[in-house]
């Protein structure tokens, strides 16, 4: 974060209040530290500074120095340590020893993996999710910054041959001030951050399991998990631009050439993940092939790149060609074709509010419970039953008692409304729990989230020259392949068809085709996938017949 240029907004002295606060910050973060260290750290007198500055990338951090060194910097509303703190209380935060060959890897760009540990006899710092840890090179507790740090004495807990390397390991000033996020998963990256936070697993379940850290599995496999997303993304992006992407498509947004391109690029039976690759981002992957000269990059519009000019008679692409399947994949393939799709079963269900705990409590259900609709209706008749308040002059009325008045009346009826018929009683019930829903592939397991399910949505959308185009989002949530629908859409509409990720989503791709293609949108997901009409909007946006699209 700190390696490369970054802009001071402000420099201030620090308030007497903020000063407190800052106190009470350390001491919340770090319990570790006693009160004459929070005291020590966080002096009451002397000199502190808040400096304000942005990053290489844009992230707003707060630091605050104390007599000429930053102590202190704050990113996201989380207090981190500098490495000056670290040096200082060595203690502060769980540290993990490297080599300084591993440290040179992790300058590159690397990940820090679990067989680049130190391993002391005692065993690895037990730490899960989240915590805050420190990296320090093998003979030598330190993390490192521009200048120079001091020698501090290795733990006992070291292995006995560290010695000899003990204040030995003069690294790079670049390489002292360049930290990694520890991550057992290859979970996106920031330089220059002394502490590390630790992936999915604590580390010491990963290191019982072979498959943590990019290690490869298979030892009969000569190439790691990595080395075969790093493959699998180069052929995917030789391939879209052999041809798939024309010199007409230039300037191509790089999220375009990943979503519409180089994704139906992909093998059958295979998922392209930048993530798991070397690279771990779109952008950092890019640059390598434009170092190679195949593209060129430029960022037309803030934070926005695009592709702007490929070599076609680059060797790479020239000479590449689409490998043939092996037989093992061709059958995948052919299987794959004899299972049509099939729409999940989606049924509607409900979640147990706080306000509604005491009228489910009985029946042994609390907040956060998820019940069908005939369960609510059980639930709330036995209520009744057992509660006598079902009208004895009128059997298709309910004495409402205090608990069902606070559960469904509105506050303007609590002393007006004092019975209600049975159908208004339990459509009331089923109006104030909380939406939930579950989804069922064929031969999967049900999964249940709480909220309603987003349906497929469909939109027209004006572009350049007055042209119309078509977009439907969210196909993902009924196990719809966007670029699949798009490849489908292309050949039957005979129109040109994207997918781009879509706007104000992360995980979620929208397909465009050219034109009003709802008709033909409408036939594919209601005649051929069989999906609820309910569930898609925006079908009567279709063109009506004799009507231009």
């Amino acid at each position: 974060m700190f390696a490369k240029a970054f802009r001071v907004k402000s420099n201030t002295a620090i308030k007497g209040s903020d000063r407190r606060k800052l106190r009470a910050d350390v001491t919340a973060v770090f319990p570790t530290l006693g009160t004459d260290q929070v005291s020590e750290l966080v002096p009451g007198k002397e000199e502190l500074n808040i400096v304000k500055l942005y990053a290489h990338r844009g992230d707003a951090v707060t630091v605050y120095v104390s007599g000429g060194n930053p102590i202190l910097f704050e990113l996201e509303k989380n207090l981190y340590p500098t490495v000056y703190t670290l040096w200082s209380y060595p203690d502060l935060l769980p540290t993990f020893t490297t080599w300084p060959l591993v440290l040179e890897k992790l300058v590159g760009g690397a990940d820090l993996m679990l067989p680049g540990l130190v391993v002391p006899p005692a065993g690895l710092p037990q730490v899960q999710k989240g915590d805050l840890c420190a990296i320090a090179l093998a003979g030598n507790r330190r993390s490192g910054d521009k200048s120079s740090p001091p020698s501090i004495a290795p733990l006992a807990l070291d292995p006995p041959d560290l010695s000899e390397e003990k204040g030995s390991v003069q690294a790079d000033s670049t390489v002292q001030g360049d930290m990694r996020r520890l991550t057992l998963e290859g979970e996106e990256q920031e330089e220059g951050e002394v502490q590390q936070r630790c992936g999915e697993k604590s580390l010491s379940e990963a290191t019982e399991d072979p498959s943590v850290g990019g290690l490869n599995p298979d030892p009969t496999d000569s190439k790691t998990l990595q080395e075969q997303m790093d493959e699998l993304l180069q052929r995917c992006f030789l391939r879209a631009l052999k041809y798939r992407v024309k010199k007409a498509d230039l300037p191509l947004l790089t999220s375009t050439l990943l979503g519409s391109h180089m994704f139906s690029c992909c093998p059958e039976g295979r998922q392209l993940d930048i993530k798991k690759s070397s690279y771990k981002k779109l952008s950092k992957f890019l640059q390598h092939m434009q170092q190679e000269q195949i593209i060129q990059v430029q960022e037309l519009s803030k934070g926005v790149e695009s592709v702007v000019a490929v070599d076609w008679k680059h060797p790479r692409i020239t000479s590449f060609v689409i490998p043939e399947p092996s037989p093992t994949s061709q059958t995948i393939q052919e299987g794959s074709r004899e299972q049509p799709y099939h729409p999940p079963d989606i049924k509607s269900l409900y979640c147990v509010p706080a306000s509604m705990t005491l009228l489910f409590q009985e029946s042994g259900h609390k907040k956060g419970s998820i019940l069908e609709g005939s369960e609510v209706r059980t639930i709330v008749i036995n209520y009744a039953k057992k509660n006598d308040l079902v009208d004895a002059d009128n059997k298709n009325l309910v004495k409402l008692d205090p608990i069902l008045c606070d559960c469904i009346l509105e506050k303007g009826e609590q002393h007006t409304v004092m019975k209600l018929p049975w159908d208004s009683l339990l459509n009331r019930c089923l109006e104030k729990l909380q939406p939930a829903y579950q989804v069922t592939f064929p031969g999967q397991e049900p999964i249940v989230k709480k909220g309603k399910i987003c349906p497929i949505d469909i939109t027209l959308a004006q572009r350049a020259s007055n042209k119309k185009v078509t977009v439907v989002r969210n196909l993902e949530a009924y196990g719809l392949d966007p670029c699949s629908v798009a490849t489908i859409l292309q050949q039957r509409c005979q129109a040109s068809t994207t997918v781009t990720p879509a706007p104000g989503t992360k995980d979620i791709l929208q397909v465009q085709i050219q034109g009003n293609q709802i008709h033909h949108l409408g036939r594919l997901l209601l005649e051929e996938y069989r999906l609820p009409r309910k569930h898609i909007q925006g079908l009567e946006k279709a063109p009506k017949p004799g009507k231009k699209k």
